[in-house]
C-alpha cells in the first residue's frame, strides 16, 4: 500500500501537472502548432513549475524545510512566495506579448490558487493538501477544454488524494479541502476568467 502511495505522491504531484497541463493546453489554444504551443507552454511551465521546484529542491537538500513535498505549514512560506512571484512574472509576459486567452486564463487562475493557498495556510493556520488540489483543478481545467473523456483523470485524483492520507502528510479535511479548493478556484476560476476573456 505505501509504495503504491508513495508512487501517486511522486508523480502526481503539484510540480508535475503545473509542468504538463501549459503544454496541453497550448496544443489546443494555438491550432495545434507545435513551435506556439511549444512556447506559451513552456513560458508556463518554466515559471509556474520549474523554478519554484529547484528552489525547492534546492532549500529541501539544505534542510530548510522538511523534503520536496515541504508538507510543514511553516516551510511552506519561502516556496509559495517563490511560486507566486515567479509565476506572476510569466503572467505579465503572457499579458505583455498577447498570448491566447486560454493561457492567460490559466496563469491567472494558478494565480488565484496560489494566493488562497497562501491565505488557508498562513491565515487560518490549515496544512491544504496542494497536491489534491492541483491535481482537481487540472482536471477541471481538462474536461474543459477537451470534453468529458478528460474526467478519466479524476482516477489520478482520486489516487493522489488517497496517497496523502495513507503517507500521513495530510489528514482527510486537508485533502478534501485541497480536492474543493482545486474545483472551484482553480477549475472554476479558470472557466470564469476564460469566459470573461472570450
Amino acid at each position: 500500500m505505501s509504495r503504491s502511495a508513495r508512487w501517486a505522491t511522486e508523480l502526481l504531484a503539484p510540480w508535475v501537472w503545473v509542468l504538463t497541463l501549459p503544454l496541453a493546453l497550448a496544443w489546443d489554444a494555438t491550432g495545434h502548432r507545435w513551435l506556439p504551443a511549444l512556447s506559451w507552454g513552456l513560458l508556463i511551465a518554466v515559471t509556474g513549475s520549474l523554478i519554484p521546484m529547484a528552489v525547492i529542491v534546492r532549500g529541501a537538500k539544505r534542510g530548510e524545510w522538511d523534503g520536496h513535498h515541504v508538507t510543514n505549514r511553516a516551510g511552506r512560506r519561502v516556496p509559495l512566495l517563490v511560486a507566486g512571484l515567479s509565476l506572476g512574472l510569466g503572467f505579465v509576459v503572457l499579458l505583455v506579448w498577447d498570448a491566447p486567452a486560454a493561457l492567460v486564463a490559466l496563469a491567472a487562475s494558478m494565480l488565484a490558487s496560489l494566493v488562497v493557498a497562501v491565505a488557508i495556510t498562513f491565515g487560518w493556520k490549515f496544512k491544504i493538501s496542494l497536491h489534491a488540489a492541483v491535481a482537481s483543478a487540472a482536471v477541471v481545467v481538462l474536461t474543459l477544454t477537451y470534453g468529458p473523456w478528460a474526467l478519466l483523470l479524476a482516477l489520478l485524483v482520486a489516487w493522489v488524494a488517497w496517497s496523502r492520507v495513507e503517507l500521513r502528510d495530510h489528514t482527510a479535511p486537508e485533502v478534501l479541502a485541497g480536492l474543493v479548493m482545486g474545483v472551484v478556484v482553480g477549475g472554476g476560476g479558470y472557466w470564469a476568467l476564460l469566459t470573461a476573456l472570450t
